[in-house]
């Protein structure tokens, strides 16, 4: 009995089955069993281990450094500003509706990442908004990764020195760093995980229906399709692993070719025609609910042969960016190739030849090795094809990002000829010395440059700048930096950078919008709202420049088109707290208090913010609703501790209900904010000196900043 587990547990699926199934109805013939002893199965289990120890280290320790990241770029968008995170009451929206939905629509985009934004949830509920968790995950996702690159090539090759230098070569891959350290790239991360997880489980369904138990077949079976459900729930790219199965099962040698073929075909068929099933109701969800698998088009002015020709010149950037990782770049501005004789276009046509011959050559040869290494390629180039068509992709065609998953198939091609070499070189051992020292230094050389690349998504600042350098036509960069400066109140450094981006592109209503923010902050409203009419005529589902445009008719009076500008900013957005905090504002200054209450509330469930706890203790107030009132302020300072606003008023609550004493604490703490406040100075003036008139005490209407 152990010499027969002993054998069955180095040997390929389809002998432990066999053993398995002999050992049930007791047919053993001890005498057919290679010795092994308990000793030898240790060793290799031990090395197995260290093999897989040593993965493990090389994918985490070049990218522990992300953990002291911050969230940049489209992270504020995806997590801080994203109230599908707050609560789990949004999960029929983020399973049914694309990614940016709760943007209303300006949100309508062709990704679909239900995936994504349900792990930010957890995410968000276990770590809070911290960037450290965030990343954490995506750190150990990516180890994930890499075990799972070595267990598949393991699991087909039976080569464990093929399966390490795979894994190896894609942890310390330098290219990888985009989506590793960008906590929104994760996309990426999940689907390379859940790709590689579903096709791992259809290898093991190699031994066929004959040869499997029921159980077993039906086990196998649902994990691989519940691996590929959260595939496809991650990125679209997943909706090519049924024609990965396909192409890999008639690659593959068959082990059953003593049977009739109509019986293999039908066995092939029930391996991969599941995957197809599921691919098709993935297809017929996505049309259900959001309409058309990719309703909008970013590059509309493109002709047909621009994106084919445009295609190859992807194929031959790509596979350089794979070859030779020294330029990294977070932006890289698309120029859409018109002539076959451009320079790129011929590079990609030469490596699309290159790769198609060599696939060719290796599914000739009867080696069952060598046809995996020509599935490698084929997994680079089929995963490859959906981002190469530019009309589906935003501004930034060409990602590195988009390099995760077709990596895979480069690094078992390449897994496939360190094997070679080092097979060559057995009994050699000063080549052998070579070849190993050879690999330490592509170790040492890619976990160098990740570390140094990661260090560029430390912060929006360092990551915009350092994107400049290496593409300075970037014009979502530059309005990206000048928001960073905004932010931290540099407006004369914003407008500077925002007139650059709109030197480069005189159509932008985001740039012509965020102008507008510094015509307004300088009180030239007329220019803004000039500004702001501009930006939403170019894009009449942004919502910011009704926003905007609301806020700037009411600093000039004009009460009615400020209200129909951020009634339509609603409308557009009706999860955007602050439209309905500045409609409720407007709406608090005309008494009509229900009104302004009601838009303070759906501000409120899109995302608690002090503002709109304090216009909601306002009217509360007005309306003699003091304790309700209390209630709402103490609610504000609890986001926001440094919230004048609410301090002052509260104070005032308190003078009116004679407790004195916590009143002053509340005028002290609202001066540390608001210190030239001339009311609240008076107040604590009075309070101090032990006027007990509440005549004397300042009214709430005059403490508002």
């Amino acid at each position: 009995m152990a010499r027969l587990l002993a054998s069955t547990l180095l040997r390929p699926t389809h002998y432990v089955n066999q053993a398995s199934a002999e050992l049930r109805a007791g047919r053993v013939d001890y005498s057919r069993l290679p010795s092994f002893s308990i000793r030898a199965i240790s060793a290799t289990d031990r090395a197995r281990l260290s093999l897989i120890t040593a993965l493990i280290t090389i994918a985490t320790v070049p990218y522990l450094n992300i953990l002291l990241n911050g969230f940049v770029y489209d992270d504020h968008t995806q997590i801080t500003d994203n109230p599908y995170l707050r609560s789990f009451h949004h999960l029929r929206e983020i399973f049914t509706t694309t990614v940016w939905s709760y943007m209303g629509a300006e949100g309508v985009t062709n990704y679909y990442r239900p995936l994504m934004t349900l792990g930010y949830a957890i995410c968000y509920r276990i770590f809070g908004p911290l960037a450290y968790g965030f990343h954490l995950v995506s750190l150990l996702l990516h180890v994930v990764a890499v075990l799972l690159v070595f267990a598949v090539a393991e699991r087909v090759t039976r080569d464990r020195t093929w399966a390490f230098a795979a894994g190896a070569l894609f942890a310390i891959e330098p290219v990888h760093t985009e989506s590793v350290a960008w906590i929104a790239a994760v996309t990426d991360v999940e689907l390379t995980v859940f790709a590689l997880l579903t096709f791992y489980f259809y290898v093991s369904l190699e031994d066929g229906v004959r040869k499997s138990s029921t159980l077993v077949l039906v086990a196998r079976m649902a994990a691989m399709l519940a691996a590929f459900v959260l595939a496809l729930l991650s990125k679209e790219q997943a909706l090519m692993l049924p024609a990965l199965a396909t192409l890999y099962e008639h690659l593959r040698p068959e082990t059953d070719r003593e049977a009739p073929l109509q019986e293999r075909a039908a066995h092939r068929l029930a391996r991969y025609g599941p995957l197809w099933l599921v691919a098709a109701a993935y297809v017929f969800w996505r049309l259900h609910f959001i309409g058309a698998f990719a309703p909008v088009h970013q590059m509309r002015a493109l002709t047909a042969k621009q994106v084919v020709l445009s295609a190859l010149a992807l194929i031959g950037a790509y596979a350089g960016k794979l070859v030779w990782p020294a330029r990294l770049c977070a932006f890289y501005v698309f120029h859409p190739d018109t002539r076959l004789a451009d320079p790129r276009v011929l590079a990609g046509t030469a490596v699309l030849g290159a790769l198609a011959v060599l696939f060719v050559v290796l599914t000739r040869r009867p080696e069952p090795n060598l046809r995996f290494t020509a599935f490698g390629i084929a997994w680079f180039l089929v995963t490859l094809a959906p981002v190469l068509n530019a009309h589906w992709m935003a501004a930034n065609v060409f990602a590195e990002r988009y390099l995760y998953l077709p990596s895979v198939g480069f690094c078992w091609v390449a897994g496939c000829a360190f094997s070679e070499v080092w097979r060559r070189t057995a009994g050699r051992t000063r080549w052998r010395r070579s070849v190993l020292a050879g690999g330490l230094a592509l170790v040492a050389l890619g976990a160098l440059r990740i570390w140094t690349r990661n260090r560029d998504w430390r912060d929006d600042i360092r990551l915009y700048t350092r994107t400049l350098e290496q593409s300075p036509g970037a014009y979502p960069i530059l309005n990206n930096l000048g928001t960073v400066y905004w932010q931290d109140g540099l407006v004369n450094q914003a407008e500077a950078v925002w007139r650059q981006a709109i030197a480069v592109t005189p159509q932008s209503a985001i740039v012509l919008n965020n102008l507008g923010l510094v015509a307004s902050n300088r009180k030239q409203y007329s220019a803004a709202v000039d500004l702001f009419i501009r930006a939403a005529a170019l894009k009449p589902a942004y919502t910011d420049p009704h926003l905007n445009l609301g806020i700037a008719e009411r600093a000039l009076g004009r009460r009615e088109p400020a209200e129909a500008e951020l009634r339509r900013a609603i409308a557009l957005s009706p999860l955007n707290n602050r439209a309905h905090t500045e409609l409720g504002e407007l709406l608090l200054e005309e008494g009509r208090l229900s009104e302004a209450a009601d838009e303070f509330q759906a501000s409120l469930r899109a995302a608690p913010t002090a503002l709109a706890y304090d216009g909601l203790g306002e009217g509360e107030f007005r309306q003699g609703k003091s304790p309700v009132a209390e209630r709402d302020w103490r609610a504000a300072l609890a986001l926001d501790h440094l919230d004048s606003r609410a301090h002052f008023d509260l104070g005032a609550l308190l003078v009116a209900e004679r407790r004195r004493s916590e009143a002053l604490d509340e005028y002290r703490a609202g001066l540390f904010s608001d210190p030239h406040n001339a009311q609240a100075l008076a107040a604590v003036r009075s309070l101090a000196a032990g006027i007990t008139s509440q005549d004397s005490a300042p009214s709430r209407a005059n403490l508002k900043n």
